[in-house]
């Protein structure tokens, strides 16, 4: 049976102040009549308590511990009075360290009781565990190296760099806020308090380099990338909210200002594919290029069009990394412009800056105004096969067909919802 969470309370171990509280937080929020209820006395007994003419006995005091929920207790007692109670503290305010230890002990077969043990001991006593951990920093430059980009296109484990876009962007920084500086206490708490987060992802990269060479210490290398967290992604609402109206504004604008830059919108809305691989597809524009699926053994030609279902799909077989892309589904309107335009490099943060200068809907939001639509017209689990949320689904090799096909038959409604939905938006 589990225990009761006010079991763990010590009630001789409260004193009469939070005693006190305690009734008055019960009578108030409870009432007399239940109140006396709970102790088990009466309307007389119940006055002179409150008015604390008779002592509140460690009997009445379980009572009303078993009538609140710990939260409730918790806001009452504040954080030195609850340890009193559970016997952390004496009277006295001294640490029983017996209970201490029993509870360090349970974080040994906890793991999340211990990572709050350590991020508050990383936090809070940082220099002292760099002294006990024996940690090192002295005589280490941070360098942009070729052989450091070497390291973060094949070398790195897990999720490597290998976006030129990306690289380019990381080195920029770097240059900025790191080249020439050594390695130091300070170094790394500018990088921790840095207002540009990506800065502390390309410190770690680089710490990972400096041990991959052997220029740091296990336990260097463990202490820092424990400090230096990695960039934080909140998953809060966000407060942007995507009107169809804006997105109605922006397609209009560059239809008539922007071919290029609207071919490449018009491709996310209709697919839903992301920015970056829309943008890689007009690069590698190569529609009669054969190719074989990879663990389906299905052959086909890139583009692959249905002229009498009005829209065709295009094979990116991107399947690396934490972001791939199986196929980009667009309309037969839409493909005659991608012909006009491809195959084309495009600079990603051009057409950004172009949508920021014009305050149009930036390239990012298309891909959620696409899922938000699409799921009103296919089911979830088509909707995430014809954006490659693959992270979201279980494709097997006997699945990726049954799907490519009802992705093939459910799209063309998409595409319907898609325009109706354009045609009913007004803009101002």
């Amino acid at each position: 049976m589990l225990k009761k969470w006010y079991e763990a309370i010590d009630p001789s171990r409260i004193g009469d102040e939070l005693r006190y509280r305690l009734l008055r937080y019960l009578v108030s929020t409870r009432g007399e009549k239940e109140a006396r209820k709970i102790l088990g006395v009466s309307s007389s007994t119940l006055y002179r308590l409150l008015k604390r003419q008779v002592r509140l006995t460690d009997d009445n005091l379980k009572r009303i511990l078993e009538a609140l929920e710990p939260e409730e207790f918790e806001k009452i007692a504040g954080t030195e009075e609850k340890l009193r109670a559970l016997g952390v503290l004496d009277n006295n305010g001294a640490i029983d360290y017996a209970i201490v230890l029993e509870i360090l002990g349970v974080a040994a077969r906890d793991p999340y009781l211990r990572q709050l043990i350590l991020r508050f001991t990383v936090e809070n006593f940082r220099e002292d565990l760099r002294r006990i951990l024996g940690i090192s920093l002295t005589g280490v430059k941070m360098k942009w190296t070729q052989d450091f980009e070497i390291f973060l296109r094949e070398r790195k484990k897990r999720r490597k760099v290998r976006g030129p876009e990306t690289l380019k962007y990381y080195k920029s920084l770097f240059k900025k806020y790191l080249e020439g500086k050594e390695l130091s206490e300070e170094l790394i708490d500018y990088v921790v308090n840095h207002p540009n987060k990506w800065l502390r992802n390309i410190f770690r990269h680089y710490i990972q380099y400096l041990y991959y060479k052997r220029r740091i210490s296990p336990e260097t290398f463990g202490w820092i990338m424990e400090v230096v967290p990695s960039r934080s992604y909140r998953l809060d609402v966000r407060p942007y909210q995507i009107s169809l109206e804006d997105v109605k504004k922006t397609l209009e604008f560059l239809e008539q200002r922007h071919s290029i830059y609207y071919t490449i919108y018009r491709v996310m809305l209709e697919s839903g594919a992301r920015f970056e691989h829309v943008l890689k597809m007009a690069e590698t524009w190569s529609p009669n290029e054969v190719v074989e699926i990879p663990g389906v053994g299905i052959v086909t030609r890139r583009l692959v069009c249905f002229e009498d279902q009005g829209f065709c799909r295009y094979y990116m077989g991107l399947r690396e990394g934490s972001k791939p892309c199986e196929w980009i589904y667009f309309s037969n309107e839409t493909l005659e412009l991608i012909e006009k335009t491809a195959p084309r490099h495009i600079n990603r943060n051009q057409v950004t800056k172009y949508a920021k200068r014009h305050g149009l809907v930036l390239p990012k939001y298309m891909r959620k105004t696409a899922w938000r639509l699409m799921i009103k017209a296919v089911s979830r689990e088509v909707a995430r096969f014809i954006q490659s949320r693959l992270g979201e689904l279980r494709v097997s090799e006997a699945r990726y067909e049954d799907l490519l096909g009802e992705a093939d038959e459910a799209y063309p409604k998409y595409l319907k919802t898609l325009e109706k939905q354009l045609e009913n938006t007004k803009t101002p």
